[in-house]
């Protein structure tokens, strides 16, 4: 990722209702991934009150409801889980029609959900704010917009083949060298937007601060813990699991916790957006099938630095950023889509599994620049029991070209499938 202080364009922008709009919405993420930043570009007319400081939460509950619309009005209000009475005093003056848009920026997932459950429910809209994409590092610092992925292209009504066909083998030049650097960005620091500007000794220090910070600030808006040197344990061991079925036993034990310890500290990581769970898919192609969810970590530059892994990403790393990156784009995009993985007791399993409204997309990962047959057989066999359902199979790896390699069945290199399509 080319060094600038200008701002890498977000692909959320497109998707966070205007200010002009009646409507009170909700902005959370984890910390550090831009939830501020794009508050200021996207709307810049409102009033940004960042309740981090003393002084403004003080103000927040000094100010009578009936004077909320003309002390504060339409305003941004940063770490608003930081003071209750602000979801009671916005419903009192939006209720009321003083006031007709308000953005809630914070990281605190759990006080946020808390908080609106009780004042707010069912009258805000919720988004979600993910480290960069690939496709946002290709577009790269002061690009007007980020185009949307190929990914995208693929989940739509037309068929994968047909997509597939009429996208290019290879890139241009330029648009070749922009992914490389942006997935090479990825796969060795992760998609943290402070890291761009810094040389490559200040990103892993940057990358430990956010370590100490989040058990600081994050974990302290979650939990009351005396003692860290337990939950950092746990920390640490369930990244080394990224892209490993859950097993809550195995990690207590080797973690030294109980198992109920170890369910509410996944629930910690899973709360604060370091981590997600991929559920598996269940859908009656089969009885024999795995029923545990899978556990990846969401960055994989917060990933390295917790397990000490410079150099060369290997496999683990690798799959653990195609699955991000998929999540990314669904949950950013708001997709109406599910995904899953697919694994039977047999062995037989594939990556990724994406449900829509148009059937069935099957994704296999592999860390490699050339595919072998053994990399096709969970994809066939998937297609064959999902019968109509199915809409085509990709193994996404590490090579140069998108090619066919049999009906309904493609290999997609990993930096093509995440940056746009029209490149």
């Amino acid at each position: 990722m080319p060094s600038s202080n200008l701002q890498v364009p977000r692909h959320l922008s497109r998707f966070m209702p205007t200010s002009s709009e009646r409507g009170l919405v909700l902005l959370t993420g984890a910390r550090q991934t831009g939830k501020t930043t794009i508050a200021h570009a996207r709307y810049s007319d409102l009033r940004y009150v960042n309740l981090d400081a003393p002084e403004n939460r003080e103000a927040v509950r000094a100010t009578p409801t009936a004077s909320w619309a003309t002390t504060f009005g339409s305003a941004v209000f940063d770490e608003a889980q930081k003071e209750p009475i602000l979801f009671d005093k916005i419903k009192y003056a939006y209720d009321g029609g003083t006031v007709d848009f308000s953005l809630l920026l914070g990281s605190s997932q759990i006080l946020l959900l808390k908080r609106i459950r009780e004042s707010l429910a069912g009258r805000i809209r919720m988004r979600e704010i993910w480290p960069l994409s690939m496709s946002e590092l290709a577009a790269g610092p002061g690009a007007a917009e980020a185009e949307p992925p190929l990914l995208d292209r693929l989940l739509g009504p037309e068929s994968p083949d047909q997509v597939l066909r009429n996208t290019p083998a290879a890139l241009t030049d330029q648009a070749e060298a922009s992914s490389r650097a942006a997935e090479a960005h990825l796969l060795a620091f992760g998609g943290m937007p402070a890291l761009g500007p810094l040389d490559e000794d200040r990103r892993w220090e940057w990358l430990r601060d956010y370590e100490r910070s989040y058990l600081e600030r994050d974990l302290g808006d979650l939990a009351r813990l005396d003692d860290l040197g337990p939950f950092k344990t746990f920390q640490r061991l369930a990244a080394l699991r990224s892209g490993s079925l859950l097993n809550y036993s195995a990690l207590a034990r080797e973690a030294g916790l109980a198992v109920d310890t170890a369910r509410r500290y996944l629930e910690y990581l899973r709360l604060s957006y370091q981590v997600f769970l991929l559920q598996p898919y269940t859908n009656n192609l089969t009885s024999a099938v795995v029923k545990t969810p899978k556990l990846y970590w969401t960055d994989v530059g917060l990933l390295r630095s917790l397990t000490r892994r410079r150099g060369e990403a290997d496999g683990a790393l690798f799959e653990t950023m195609v699955a991000a990156e998929t999540i990314k784009w669904l949950r950013t995009a708001r997709r109406d889509a599910e995904c899953r993985f697919y694994r039977t007791r047999s062995g037989m399993e594939v990556d990724l599994l994406i449900e829509n409204e148009h059937g069935l997309l099957g994704i296999e990962i592999k860390s490699a620049a050339r595919i072998g047959g053994s990399d096709l057989r969970g994809l066939r066999q998937l297609a064959e029991a999902a019968g109509k359902a199915w809409r085509g199979g990709l193994v996404v790896y590490r090579g140069a070209a998108v090619r066919r390699i049999d009906d309904r069945l493609w290999a997609v290199p990993s930096r093509r499938l995440f940056t746009a399509a029209s490149a």
